[in-house]
């Protein structure tokens, strides 16, 4: 398919996982890519992969949390591509923890990076979006749409997300811009084993409350077709879905 031929994409948390899933599919339909990530050396790798040799990738180190940087990101990606037509927003962290023992900065870096770096990035390209009347796909989870435990940050940071992609929809439906989010369920990603292990006295009714009895981990593969497919052409008469991408049925 070759649905992102002459088209520009900038993925963050391309450097591993769901990010870097999105930014091969979209590599192999065409699109040149800019790869963000905060790890460089990972963005590096990504960006060589994918052809950063034939002009199709570069390699940019960004913070997304600072909102100079995310301007920067953005302004490296049309100086060198000449525009933006994508901007995917992957990048993100979370951890199971008990409530009482959230300390105010485990709350501020989960909100920072899952929330407010998502909006710093859509209003970063927004200008260039809006010149090239393109899509936005945000990254929120099924922990915001109902609640998990032990995770009560990660689901108000992703509870945002949910909000923040419907009211930029809304405000940019009639300029030509698309909003959209995915809303997966577990994926076999590196933030799993980095973060999301419960506590030590958690109780396994609760873990297993949020899902069925059958459900499994998704490949970041299987979630990154429908990031793409929200930023294609085929969703052109899709804005402001949050589409769940996770095989439990009790959602």
């Amino acid at each position: 398919m070759d649905r992102f031929t002459d088209k520009v994409v900038l993925v963050t948390g391309a450097g591993s996982g769901l990010g870097l899933a999105t930014a091969r599919i979209l590599s192999r339909e065409g699109a040149r890519i800019a790869c963000v990530d905060v790890n460089g050396e990972s963005a590096e790798r990504v960006a060589a992969e994918l052809g950063a040799t034939e002009g199709r990738a570069i390699a940019l180190t960004t913070d997304v949390t600072d909102r100079t940087a995310c301007r920067e990101a953005v302004a490296s990606t049309v100086t060198e591509f000449g525009k933006l037509d994508v901007l995917c927003n992957i990048a993100g962290i979370g951890r199971f923890q008990h409530t009482l023992d959230v300390d105010a900065d485990d709350w501020q870096q989960i909100i920072d990076v899952n929330l407010t770096g998502t909006f710093l990035m859509c209003q970063a390209a927004l200008p260039q979006l809006l010149e090239t009347r393109g899509a936005i796909v945000n990254t929120a989870s099924i922990a915001g749409l109902r609640g998990q435990a032990y995770a009560a940050a990660y689901c108000a940071s992703k509870g945002g997300v949910v909000l923040l992609t419907k009211a930029l929809a809304i405000e940019y439906s009639t300029r030509g811009v698309r909003v959209n989010a995915v809303a997966p369920g577990g994926i076999n990603t590196p933030l799993i084993p980095a973060g999301f292990i419960p506590p030590e006295d958690a109780d396994p009714q609760l873990i297993l409350r949020a899902s069925a009895p059958t459900h499994s981990m998704a490949e970041p593969e299987q979630v990154a077709h429908t990031v793409v497919f929200l930023a294609s052409c085929d969703a052109s008469y899709v804005n402001g879905a949050v589409l769940v991408v996770d095989d439990c049925v009790l959602h």
